[in-house]
């Protein structure tokens, strides 16, 4: 056809210019400019992508500051201590590639209650906290609260309210977020979820209340920030993230303690029927496909 061509695997046609021929630290500016899932997209191009895209530089580019810090409660499941300073030497020595794949990962902490990952297409860090470690006003007596088993949940089991008067959910988080603008969710779902023959079902035997007086949200950090919100609770069979509030990150390397909760203390009735699967923090930008309807 005797027009020069090039390819991504470097096959020379007429004596041109293949992708190969780009000197690597030129690939690796190239590569600055784009998101991780897109740099290890690139890499499958050829030889010189594949270099510039393992590139220590690169990657720690990519990395939040505080990423020593994160990777010892990662690799601890710990905050602090011997282990988790050990963890952090570790960190600074391993390939940048290697701990940015390490942190993407669901990186459990506090027993196990509590998760950590790294968001891939925007930076931050996402978060989710079991209900088994929220103080839950009457989770001692069967008669009202009960944990039940659940698939859909990331801890693999919720806090199902059968009915109750003073209903009361209250937890705190104390972590070192990079820095950002993050946004804090109470994941709820009416009616008792289950399964029968593969199809997804629940029930609405224990559902009342809800839709008399409407649940206060509410959440204040260490640094003064604070937030409120309300909502009635509808749309049963499905798993909500109800939206409390936002709060900013300014010293990844400052701890910050989140103190949350989710109240409907109106003792005139009960309710009930009523999964609390976990609390959830990721960065405001990334957006739910639905958000609830807010009153305030």
């Amino acid at each position: 056809m005797g027009g020069a061509a090039s390819s991504a695997g470097g096959v020379r046609r007429g004596g041109g210019t293949v992708l190969g021929d780009l000197p690597e630290n030129c690939v690796a500016e190239v590569l600055l400019r784009l998101d991780p899932p897109e740099i290890c997209r690139m890499a499958r191009l050829n030889r010189t992508f594949r270099g510039a895209a393992s590139g220590d530089g690169l990657w720690e580019s990519k990395l939040p500051r505080n990423y020593a810090r994160l990777f010892a409660v990662a690799a601890a499941g710990c905050e602090e201590g011997p282990k988790a300073a050990a963890a952090a030497l570790e960190a600074e020595a391993l390939p940048k590639k290697d701990v940015y794949a390490r942190l993407c990962r669901r990186n459990r902490f506090d027993g196990g209650r509590k998760e950590f990952w790294l968001d891939k297409g925007g930076g931050g860090v996402c978060m989710s906290i079991s209900s088994r470690v929220l103080s839950i006003t009457g989770i001692d007596d069967r008669r009202y609260w009960n944990f039940i088993p659940n698939d859909e949940s990331r801890f693999h089991t919720v806090a199902y309210l059968s009915h109750i008067w003073w209903f009361e959910v209250r937890g705190e988080v104390e972590f070192c977020f990079p820095e950002g603008t993050y946004s804090l969710f109470f994941r709820v779902h009416l009616g008792r979820p289950f399964k029968r023959l593969g199809r997804r079902l629940y029930s609405s035997e224990h559902i009342h209340g809800w839709d008399i007086k409407p649940v206060r949200f509410q959440m204040t950090t260490s640094d003064g920030q604070h937030a409120q919100s309300k909502c009635y609770l509808t749309d049963p069979g499905i798993w909500i993230n109800h939206h409390v509030g936002d709060f900013v990150v300014k010293d990844s390397n400052e701890p910050i303690t989140i103190r949350f909760a989710m109240v409907q203390i109106d003792c005139t009735h009960t309710k009930g029927g009523l999964c609390v699967d976990s609390v959830v923090v990721k960065p405001q930008h990334i957006t739910q496909k639905k958000a609830p309807r807010s009153y305030l």
